[in-house]
């Protein structure tokens, strides 16, 4: 019976030191977890987004080619549970717009995707472009300027737009116009070959439609049998005359291009990164480009390099460390020779905006007309720095306020025509219009190599770092190109 009872006071003594050993792990246990809830409360809230995410936009905005543009822009993302924010795992772009002054229509659709096809990224996307009050500025940007109006049209403002003002023999002109027409289905495709570099392909269908200008306030009457514009007093006829425009090719044609290469990228993100590189060198070529009507084809194929380097600057400013971003370009023909409807085209390998055309305008340099400088080669860089002024939420949405002070130059690597354009300098009677006198230089082929620059400053709304609303000025400061206060008002970082 005594070992009994001592047995049992042993199993009593035991489990009690059990059970306050355990009570005292519980209180540990539980001080730690109280502890580390605190901090967690104490820590910022993590920025994080799921599901589906929509930015629409009225496109009130203006630029000096186009005048106000009125219509709907925006994006659609798809987070999904958000372990891959902030970038999406699709997004969709999409605009629907028409501007006053031009009359140019724009519809667009697009999508982009890392996710949809493991291990590789999609970007496709059609659009639809009518521009009925083109504006034509001649070959060669510096080379070709202004002052080439003929000094017997009255009534010259160079600094409108369009010209339209122009007078001869009481018919009203407007020398840079034409029209154009534009259809571009494409899609690339991107896939890993190490952490950071990726190779990449793709194919481009454009079809497009040239002609004179049609203004609809008064060239399209209803009876069809009168207009108050005369389209053969016009630089696109005139460069169609000294056979810089080809007769096979002024209508319009179609371009089915197929480009690969490789794509190096490090950034953080994709929107607006904070540090990182993205680079890219691929070959662009049209082993078909012509018009079936006319038989005149010209294949081509370019060769196009992209270097783009975003610094973190560890200033720690509240709103975030302001970025230096820079990128280097080169892109030009090396076989066969562009035609006239395809000269402008920018090749991209990834779309960050509607249009990816021009020497000017927001793709390229900012500063210039629209399209202003054509030619068979250029290169050019955009510096700027990125300085994030104050973050905040709404409406469940994360958005900072930023602005980009920026410099832009460029310069013709390879002219384009330049040896049928130089007639004009060899024969004096054709700077004539149609057998109405001149008086002015059209072309002057020791500008070509000048360098091409602006400066300007720029504000951006960003939405859950993707979303990003820009609005920039910027001034060209070379002579002849200059198109006043530049405005360009749209969507995303330039690069």
């Amino acid at each position: 019976m005594k070992k009994l009872f001592l047995t049992l006071s042993a199993f009593t003594l035991a489990a009690l030191c059990y059970t306050v050993s355990a009570q005292e792990v519980d209180a540990e246990a539980a001080t730690e977890a109280a502890v580390e809830a605190a901090a967690a409360a104490a820590e910022p809230e993590k920025e994080m987004k799921t599901g589906w995410s929509l930015g629409v936009l009225p496109t009130a905005t203006f630029s000096a080619d186009n005048g106000f543009q009125a219509g709907a822009f925006g994006d659609v993302y798809y987070y999904g549970d958000g372990k891959t924010y902030p970038d999406p795992l699709h997004k969709i772009s999409w605009e629907a717009s028409y501007f006053t002054k031009s009359h140019r229509m724009r519809l667009y659709l697009a999508y982009d995707s890392k996710y949809l096809i493991p291990g590789m990224r999609v970007n496709a996307s059609v659009t639809y472009m009518n521009d009925p009050l083109y504006s034509f500025w001649g070959f060669n940007g510096p080379a070709s300027f202004d002052s080439g109006v003929p000094a017997s049209f009255t009534s010259v403002d160079y600094a409108l737009w369009g010209n339209r003002n122009l007078i001869y023999n009481s018919n009203n002109v407007n020398y840079y116009g034409m029209s154009r027409q534009m259809l571009r289905v494409l899609a690339n495709v991107q896939g890993r070959i190490t952490d950071n570099l990726n190779w990449a392909a793709g194919v481009n269908f454009w079809n497009w439609t040239l002609g004179d200008m049609r203004d609809p306030a008064v060239d399209a009457n209803k009876d069809g049998t009168k207009t108050n514009y005369d389209h053969n007093l016009t630089l696109f006829k005139k460069y169609q005359e000294l056979g810089a425009i080809k007769a096979g090719e002024a209508a319009g044609g179609m371009s089915l291009e197929l480009n690969a290469g490789f794509v190096f990228d490090t950034r953080d993100i994709e929107a607006a990164p904070n540090r990182g590189i993205w680079a890219e060198a691929y070959l662009n070529g049209a082993p078909y480009s012509g018009n079936p009507a006319t038989g005149l084809y010209s294949p081509y194929l370019k060769a196009c390099v992209y270097f783009r380097h975003y610094i973190d600057i560890p200033i720690h400013l509240p709103a975030g460390d302001p970025v230096f971003a820079y990128r280097l370009a080169w892109q030009q023909t090396i076989l066969g020779e562009t035609p006239i409807y395809m000269i402008q085209n920018n090749p991209l390998l990834v779309q960050r905006n509607m249009i990816s055309e021009g020497f000017g305008s927001s793709n390229t340099i900012r500063g210039l007309r629209e399209n202003r400088v054509l030619a068979e080669g250029l290169a050019w860089a955009n510096t700027e720095l990125r300085i994030k002024i104050v973050n905040f939420k709404l409406f469940n949405q994360y958005f900072y306020l930023a602005t980009n002070p920026f410099f832009d130059a460029g310069i013709i690597t390879k002219p384009y025509r330049a040896d049928v354009l130089n007639k004009v300098i060899d024969d004096p009677a054709l700077l004539t219009i149609n057998g109405y006198s001149g008086g002015s230089t059209i072309y002057n082929p020791d500008k070509i190599k000048e360098l091409i620059y602006s400066a300007g400053l720029g504000l951006k709304l960003a939405m859950n770092q993707n979303f990003i609303i820009s609005a920039e000025l910027a001034k060209c400061f070379t002579p002849g190109l200059d198109a006043g206060l530049w405005i360009g008002i749209g969507i995303n970082y330039q690069f």
